[in-house]
């Protein structure tokens, strides 16, 4: 009778889910934090405020990741095709909604709103993770690398096209990593980087210098933007005029904005912060209310807790990654290696990108911070990955 819970007991990585713990707590205070200025005090239900929307994800996100752990994961990879092209359809789905600030991201059925690339992500790890299994011989079968390929490239297609360039982008270095440790020869990898980052400059270029040179790849307007702001670009061009000059230098300023403030509210922090709830970049709405409590919950954080409350969140992000990577280190078989990888992977991405963008080291890009970000789509994706993490450990010795 006691013999599964002690299985458990045994093999559950509570260091992990501490950090996780901490993460989410942390998350729910500053996105109260974040709201209450704004928000809290309007006249609506207490269950539409969005940090008890948050609890809610992240509870729901905890049930399923438990629910998870049932189930050996070699059981879950072999419905991976199915978990993947479920994936596929709701990112097709999704182009049939109405535009949300510019992009179709969202499927909206009455209270509910799901954003299926965040789901897309745990669906090709998944997938890839299981295609990536078989024998080392075969992974040297060009063919077999082109189809590893495919199963990342038709969802970071779909994305791109809603567009979503942040949560595209992010599935190149995760199945990246994944191909590195499941053994595909590195002459294929080492070529496909080189391919990758020679589309990058050209895009770059394109965008910063010769528009046009790439009319097969062209970013939205905004993204282009992002890019001359993050180089320091002029948005005038060569040949402007005074009035089209002035005009160019408004327009930036528009797109620098909301880095700005970030960035102030960071520096502003200091040592120990202004206090929770008492950030005044936030509450004189510097820092706009569209983006305090989810892109740039960094800032919030910073601002009110200072660098020791941003350190804290680092450490807490560390000792996830360490973690992870332990659990990827000891698993018995290639496929929950591979796995591990690809969801440690995908944290480290979406906090390296996110933060790296609230102190101006990164491209605006949209990446929720993990767990801290306001987004019931993005707390409950992550969940269910930590949850695949936590499967990963807890059945390595059947193997």
């Amino acid at each position: 009778m006691n013999a599964p819970y002690n299985r458990w007991n045994q093999h559950v990585d509570w260091v992990l889910w501490l950090a996780l713990a901490g993460l989410a707590v942390i998350g729910l205070a500053f996105i109260y934090s974040a709201a209450s200025v704004h928000g809290l005090s309007d006249p609506q239900q207490w269950y539409q405020h969005r940090f008890v929307k948050q609890m809610f994800a992240l509870g729901l996100g905890l049930v399923l990741a438990g629910a998870l752990c049932l189930v050996d994961y070699h059981l879950i990879a072999r419905w991976s095709l199915v978990f993947y092209w479920a994936s596929i359809i709701l990112l097709l789905l999704v182009l049939l909604f109405d535009p949300v600030y510019g992009a179709r991201r969202w499927i909206s059925v009455g209270p509910i709103r799901l954003q299926p690339s965040e789901f897309a992500k745990i669906a090709t790890i998944c997938a890839l993770g299981n295609f990536l299994s078989r024998p080392l011989d075969e992974l040297r079968v060009p063919s077999l690398f082109f189809q590893a390929l495919g199963l990342i490239g038709l969802p970071f297609c779909l994305i791109l096209i809603e567009p979503d360039l942040g949560s595209s982008l992010v599935l190149i270095p995760v199945g990246l990593v994944m191909m590195f440790v499941a053994g595909i020869p590195r002459t294929f990898l080492s070529r496909l980087v080189g391919g990758a980052a020679l589309v990058m400059v050209l895009v770059v270029i394109d965008t910063l210098f010769y528009p046009k040179l790439l009319p097969v790849v062209q970013l939205e307007e905004y993204q282009k933007n992002r890019l001359r702001v993050y180089f320091g670009m002029s948005f005038a061009p060569p040949d402007a005029t005074p009035t089209e000059k002035r005009n160019a230098e408004v327009e930036k300023r528009r797109f620098t904005y909301n880095v700005d403030q970030a960035l102030i509210s960071v520096g502003s922090g200091g040592m120990t912060g202004k206090g929770w709830c008492q950030g005044t970049q936030n509450a004189l709405g510097y820092l706009p209310k569209t983006v305090a409590h989810n892109d740039f919950i960094f800032s919030v954080i910073a601002e009110e807790w200072g660098f020791l409350g941003s350190m804290a969140v680092l450490c807490l992000n560390a000792v996830v990654v360490i973690q992870g990577l332990r659990i990827a280190s000891q698993a018995r078989d290639r496929m929950g290696r591979v796995i591990a990888t690809g969801v440690v992977m995908l944290w480290f991405s979406h906090v390296f990108i996110n933060i790296g963008m609230n102190i101006r080291l990164m491209p605006v890009t949209g990446l929720p911070l993990p767990l801290l970000s306001d987004g019931g789509s993005s707390a409950l994706s992550f969940m269910v990955a930590m949850g695949l993490l936590q499967n990963v450990k807890l059945y390595k010795r059947n193997y």
